[in-house]
């Protein structure tokens, strides 16, 4: 008799503790707990912390209650001007009413995935390939309003919308960039322009400065001068005026064409010396322009330009020998009459 009281009070004691431990529960701090006794939703919802519900009556359901991190998969669309594009986004949402959101959809997980992909794909055909790259804040804006409309009755606030990347094709990429550097070089010409327009007026200004005090003008050669040669170089710029140069050829004289003293008639070789001594009739003004043009030339060889110079003084030294001989030319007939 005392066994089987004995087994009786332990089958009891172990019926007791599997009721128990199937009565209790654990809720934690981010949830909620929904109950339903016999099928039918309990108002009251049960917060963190231990709870006891009626086995095999009662079945409790934990609701999340933290904020949900969804991304959205990367929908393909055409945009309002014709551009296809692949978008792609991100959706934060929570459970506001843990009763709502397991009595009135089946899963709003899935719910509110769907809803962000239609409502992804609204917002492309709505919206220009311009606004999706620059103006993001306002589609987010309409994107959170379309997908948390339907999800208030869900027991769902939908917390933040974010558009992540918007896919372009390869020929619209080119395209643009090539935009891109149209418009850049076009500003960079315009800058240039502007630039080269101050430069021109305040060149004027210091021109007409410069032309009142001519002293002006030399300390900026000099200073030019300076510069080139501070260079790591071996050219040394050394300017010459052209205004020397005309002055060294009026200073050039010109001098009267000398008188012959009269020769008496010698024998046939004083004729064939004739040319000889015709040369000779005028030696000092041929040989003093000669003279001349070969130092001038000299000094401009050794400066920048120097054989251009040359030439003209060259040339100028030939018209002063012609006009020497021209003037020589009745002499030399006198002579032969003599």
């Amino acid at each position: 008799m005392v066994e089987e009281l004995v087994t009786a009070g332990i089958a009891v004691l172990s019926a007791g503790t599997v009721y128990a431990m199937s009565a209790a529960h654990v809720v934690k701090q981010y949830e909620r707990g929904v109950v339903f006794r016999l099928g039918r939703l309990k108002s009251q919802v049960r917060g963190p912390g231990f709870t006891m519900v009626v086995p095999f009556v009662d079945r409790l359901r934990k609701v999340n209650m933290q904020i949900v991190t969804m991304p959205v998969p990367a929908q393909e669309g055409i945009t309002r001007d014709n551009v296809t594009v692949r978008v792609d986004a991100v959706v934060y949402f929570k459970v506001v009413d843990a009763a709502e959101a397991i009595v009135r959809v089946e899963d709003y997980r899935f719910a509110v995935s769907q809803m962000a992909q239609t409502s992804l794909r609204s917002i492309i055909g709505k919206s220009d390939l311009d606004d999706l790259l620059s103006n993001r804040e306002k589609l987010n804006q309409g994107l959170e309003l379309m997908i948390d409309s339907p999800a208030i009755g869900w027991g769902v606030q939908i917390d933040r919308v974010e558009i992540k990347d918007v896919s372009l094709p390869e020929t619209m990429k080119r395209s643009m960039a090539r935009q891109a550097e149209a418009d850049r070089e076009r500003r960079a010409r315009v800058i240039n322009a502007d630039a080269e327009l101050q430069a021109s007026k305040k060149l004027a200004e210091a021109a007409a400065q410069m032309s009142e005090q001519p002293a002006a003008l030399q300390l900026r050669l000099l200073q030019t001068v300076v510069a080139v040669a501070a260079e790591k170089n071996s050219t040394l710029v050394l300017p010459f005026p052209v205004e020397l140069l005309r002055f060294l050829e009026r200073a050039a004289p010109a001098g009267p064409p000398q008188a012959v003293a009269p020769v008496a008639p010698v024998a046939p070789v004083a004729e064939a010396r004739g040319e000889g001594a015709r040369e000779e009739s005028a030696p000092s003004s041929q040989e003093t322009v000669e003279t001349l043009a070969r130092a001038v030339m000299e000094v401009l060889a050794r400066g920048a330009g120097g054989a251009t110079e040359a030439r003209g003084i060259e040339a100028g030294a030939a018209g002063d020998v012609g006009e020497v001989a021209s003037e020589s030319g009745p002499v030399e007939a006198k002579t032969r009459q003599d």
